[in-house]
């Protein structure tokens, strides 16, 4: 079965190049958000498996969405996006609960590495 991932970044191009590395996947992409605010209400709404949550956006902010989406759901997995140089808002995010971050621009291989890796149970040997 094929896992639920959102998406939130205020660039919709950045929005669609994650779409089709997620769709690759044969994973459904159940929502998109433009700001962190829309990324919460998603969440709420979706309970996708992942949020894939852009560190830079108006209204709210990745790091606030964060904290506010794992609020509700303590369980919630999510991983940062992020440009290069925003290094203090990775450590934030990840201090404050991100599970890992995918740097700008997106290399496919990372992308469908760190969301197997986070999602994907690995055998028990």
């Amino acid at each position: 079965m094929g896992h639920t991932i959102l998406i939130a970044d205020d660039a919709a191009f950045m929005r669609d190049m994650l779409r089709q590395i997620i769709e690759d996947m044969d994973w459904t992409v159940v929502g998109e958000a433009t700001d962190g605010r829309e990324a919460i209400t998603l969440y709420q709404k979706n309970k996708p498996d992942l949020v894939l949550l852009d560190i830079t956006m108006p209204n709210l902010d990745g790091t606030q969405a964060l904290k506010a989406i794992l609020a509700d759901d303590p369980h919630a997995q999510i991983v940062m996006i992020t440009a290069l140089g925003q290094k203090d808002q990775v450590l934030d995010a990840i201090k404050a609960g991100a599970r890992d971050f995918i740097i700008k621009p997106f290399d496919h291989d990372r992308v469908t590495e760190t969301l197997d890796r986070i999602l994907v149970p690995s055998p028990v040997v």
